[in-house]
C-alpha cells in the first residue's frame, strides 16, 4: 500500500534496518523471551550501526532526521517483537526531553552515549500508588545546596533494570496550588548514591523487555542534573505524551496487522472437514471485519503521522487513535488466536505471544479510560475535530 509517507531514503533505511533485525534479533528472540532480558550487546550493535535516536542532531553524533524516520524503525521492531519495544521507548519518548529541554552541557554530556547504545534511558513517572494522576506523585526532590535528595519509589518503569540514566518525575514544591505546578524533572544517574533498583517485574507478556521498580532514599541527585525548569515538569510531561501516544499507536496498529497476516496464512493451509479454514463463510467474514478495521486504523495513524510531523496540536486525535487502535488490536488478537484453534494456544505459534503481549498497550502512556476523558474535555471546550 502506498502510504505517502516515506520517500527513498526512508525505504532504504527499513531493508538495511530489516536485514539488521533478521541477523542479530529474530533468532534470539525465544532466549530474550525466556531470560526475561534483552542483552546490552544488542543495544550497542543498534548504535553501531546508527539505528538509536535518529533525530538527535548531527553536532551530538546523531542524523538529524524526521520523525518518518523513527516511525519505520518503530514499525520494523514491532514486526519482530513487541518486547523491543524498549528502544522505541529509548529513542523516541526519553531522549526527546533530552533534546528539548536540556541545557547545552547536558546535551552534550549525554546524547552521545545515548546514540552509540552504551548509555540506556528510562522515565520514571509511576508511583505504586498512582497511575495516571501525575499531580498526585509523593516522590519528592529537596534542594540542598548543590543537589537535590531524592525520596521515593517507581514502578512499572521500562527499561529499568538497564537504564543508566532516569528521567524521575518529583514533588520540589509541596505547597504549590495547584499541586501539578510542584512536578519537576530530575536525572538521576545509574551510580548516583541513594538509588537502587527493587525487583525486576515478572508481566503476563512483554517478557523480554525489562521492568522494574526504582527505589530512591536520601539519592543525592546533582542540581545540574535538573531538566529544564523547576516547577516545569508536569507541562513537560504533558507536551511529550502526544509522541509517546501515538508511538503506541503505531506500534499497535502494526501488531494488528501482524496478526492479521499470520492468522491469514494459517487459515489458508489448516484443514478442517477436509477442506481449507479460510473456506468456510464464518472464517471470511472475520477476516474481513479484522481487515476493514486495520485498514480503517492504518489510514487514521498515518494521518496523524503527517500532522505530528507538521507539528500540529493533535493531542484530541492522538487519544483517539491511542485507545481505538489499541482496543481493536486487543479484539483482533482473541479473534485469531481462536482462528488458530488449539494450536493457538501454544507456545510455538508466534499467536499466542502476541496475545500476551497486546493486552498491555490500552494500558500504559494513559489508559483507554484516560484517553476517552481528554476527548471528552476537548469536546466540552469546543475543540474542532472535524474540519
Amino acid at each position: 500500500m502506498e502510504r505517502g509517507l516515506f520517500t527513498q531514503e526512508h525505504q532504504i533505511l527499513r531493508q538495511a534496518f530489516r536485514r539488521f533485525l533478521e541477523r542479530e534479533a529474530v533468532p534470539y528472540m525465544d532466549e530474550w523471551e525466556a531470560n526475561r532480558l534483552i542483552p546490552r550487546e544488542f543495544w550497542q550493535k543498534l548504535g553501531e550501526e546508527g539505528y538509536l535516536c535518529p533525530s538527535v542532531e548531527e553536532k551530538y553524533g546523531g542524523m538529524g532526521a524526521d520523525f518518518a524516520f523513527s516511525v519505520v524503525i518503530q514499525e520494523e521492531l514491532e514486526k519482530v517483537a513487541s518486547g523491543l519495544m524498549g528502544v522505541g521507548l529509548h529513542s523516541d519518548i526519553v531522549v526527546p526531553y533530552i533534546e528539548r529541554y536540556a541545557t547545552e552541557e547536558q546535551k552534550e554530556r549525554w546524547l552521545p552515549g545515548c546514540l552509540t547504545g552504551e548509555t540506556i534511558t528510562a522515565v520514571a513517572m509511576t508511583e505504586p500508588g498512582t497511575g495516571s494522576d501525575l499531580a498526585a506523585i509523593t516522590t519528592t526532590a529537596k534542594r540542598e545546596g548543590d543537589h537535590y535528595l531524592l525520596n521515593g519509589q517507581k514502578t512499572f518503569i521500562s527499561n529499568g533494570i538497564h537504564a543508566d540514566l532516569i528521567i524521575v518525575a518529583c514533588k520540589t514544591d509541596l505547597s504549590a496550588e495547584p499541586a501539578h505546578h510542584g512536578v519537576s524533572l530530575l536525572i538521576v544517574e545509574k551510580d548516583t548514591p541513594g538509588f537502587s533498583r527493587g525487583r525486576k517485574l515478572d508481566k503476563i507478556g512483554l517478557h523480554s523487555q525489562d521492568t522494574a521498580e526504582l527505589i530512591f532514599e536520601d539519592c543525592q541527585v546533582p542540581a545540574t542534573n535538573l531538566l529544564g525548569q523547576e516547577g516545569a515538569g508536569f507541562r513537560y510531561l504533558m507536551q511529550q505524551l502526544q509522541q509517546e501516544r501515538l508511538v503506541v499507536a503505531i506500534t499497535a496498529q502494526v501488531a494488528a496487522e501482524e496478526m492479521f497476516r499470520m492468522t491469514a496464512e494459517y487459515v489458508g493451509s489448516r484443514k478442517v472437514f477436509g477442506r481449507p479454514l479460510v473456506h468456510f463463510q464464518n472464517t471470511q467474514f472475520l477476516l474481513a471485519e479484522m481487515a476493514t478495521e486495520i485498514q480503517l486504523g492504518r489510514t487514521f495513524v498515518d494521518t496523524l503521522i503527517k500532522e505530528h510531523m507538521a507539528g500540529q496540536s493533535i493531542e484530541q486525535k492522538v487519544s483517539m487513535a491511542k485507545w481505538w487502535i489499541s482496543e481493536k488490536a486487543k479484539e483482533i488478537a482473541a479473534k485469531c488466536m481462536q482462528l488458530h484453534g488449539g494450536y493457538g494456544y501454544m507456545e510455538e505459534y508466534p499467536i499466542a505471544r502476541r496475545y500476551r503481549d497486546i493486552a498491555v498497550t490500552s494500558i500504559y502512556a494513559g489508559t483507554t479510560e484516560v484517553m476517552k476523558g481528554i476527548i471528552a474535555k476537548g469536546l466540552q471546550k469546543g475543540i474542532p475535530l472535524f474540519e
